[in-house]
């Protein structure tokens, strides 16, 4: 008795995949639900588990090709069955070299400048002046200058564009010239959500084993301020002319991986506690880095966030996805002088500030939808009210 391998439903709106690697070769024995093969899609990378124990007796799509949803993509049988050989791998061609430039002599290249003219005898300098004795000034403090990056191994190289890279670059085009997207930033005092996550973190990461960075927090005001405006947690459904209005926030999150940018989504992320939103921040996180994420860790979100200010961008035009209303981009968060506000009074202080940018669909969003729900997040985030949720 035989048993086919073949293509599942790897996700909403998913209709083909590409057969990235084989992890067993003909003739090898395979137990039920292991790991056989990677398929790559517009969406993610996934492991297909073997449908039944046995001998891998063929495969019949090979490394590099994509086949539909339903495709036979391998048989599995009995230890005794004959196997047959796997069809022969496409052969790529190689990126071209590059051609290392000619080196040119340093002398030849910069030759010696001529002997500059004596300099005139300088001036004689006037008398000194008794100057009164005062305290010295401050030395600025000294900024360790970062190192110089080594060279990318990229550099001089023609390579294939893959798969997930394609993906992204379809999906983020056919957004922009699907929607009328519209960008607008305002800035936030994060200055007590700072102190309060400083407070709480040695805590945090003796119960929970995690360390609490500020994502879960910008998440948590995300998602509260979605159930006041849903206005921008919304799709339109351009076949029926209609519009839909989501009754959960399920949060995208922007991941930067090996392979490109990976979006998994929080489920219901406004119904989570900080500490929640932690554990599944990191637990997608890790599963995108390290390849294991499954296609339905990538589909049904409402609304996506992406966390630009890790690696200390201030602001962004981030793009919104398809079949989604908007995306807001966190920036970084910045301390510098600031204007505080005590009773009456406005004195300057040294401040945790950071910039929100919500990108969105101008055909549903209003520009006074997008400041009414940035205000809202905002407010949210400057009352740093959570700590019953940590």
């Amino acid at each position: 008795m035989t048993v086919s391998v073949t293509l599942p439903a790897l996700g909403e709106s998913v209709t083909e995949g590409t057969v990235t690697r084989w992890l067993k070769q003909v003739g090898e024995r395979v137990e039920a639900d292991e790991p056989l093969l990677e398929v790559s899609t517009d969406k993610v990378d996934t492991e297909i588990p073997s449908p039944a124990g046995g001998v891998l007796l063929e495969i019949t799509v090979a490394e590099d090709e994509t086949v539909e949803v339903g495709a036979r993509l391998g048989v599995i049988g009995a230890p005794d069955a004959a196997p047959v050989a796997a069809p022969a791998p496409v052969p790529v061609a190689e990126a071209p070299q590059a051609v290392p430039a000619p080196v040119v002599p340093v002398a030849a290249a910069f030759p010696e400048p001529a002997a500059p003219a004596p300099a005139p005898a300088p001036a004689p300098a006037p008398a000194p002046v008794a100057v009164p004795e005062r305290t010295p000034a401050p030395r600025p403090p000294v900024v360790p200058v970062a190192p110089v990056t080594a060279a990318s191994s990229l550099r001089g190289r023609t390579v294939p564009m893959t798969r997930i890279r394609r993906a992204i670059g379809d999906n983020l085009k056919k957004a922009l010239h699907e929607q009328a997207q519209l960008t607008s930033t305002i800035e936030a005092d994060v200055t007590r959500l700072m102190r309060l996550r400083n407070q709480a973190k040695d805590r945090f990461l003796a119960r929970e084993g995690l360390k609490l960075s500020p994502m879960p927090f910008f998440i948590k005001a995300a998602a509260q301020a979605l159930k006041a405006h849903p206005v921008v947690n919304a799709r339109i459904n351009e076949a029926e002319g209609t519009i839909t209005y989501f009754d959960t926030e399920n949060v995208g999150i922007a991941v930067d991986t090996e392979n490109g940018l990976m979006t998994p989504v929080v489920k219901a992320a406004g119904d989570l506690s900080i500490a929640g939103l932690a554990r599944a921040v990191h637990d997608l996180a890790d599963r995108a880095r390290g390849g294991h994420l499954t296609p339905d860790d990538v589909s049904g979100a409402t609304f996506t966030i992406s966390n630009t200010g890790s690696r200390g961008v201030l602001f962004d035009t981030v793009i919104v996805p398809p079949n989604q209303a908007a995306i807001l981009g966190v920036g970084a968060t910045v301390r510098r002088p600031g204007v505080v506000r005590g009773g009456d009074e406005e004195v300057i202080g040294i401040r945790d500030l950071v910039h929100l940018s919500l990108s969105y669909d101008h055909r549903l969003v209003d520009g006074a939808d997008a400041a009414r729900y940035l205000t809202a997040v905002r407010t949210i985030l400057e009352s740093a009210a959570f700590e019953d949720d940590l």
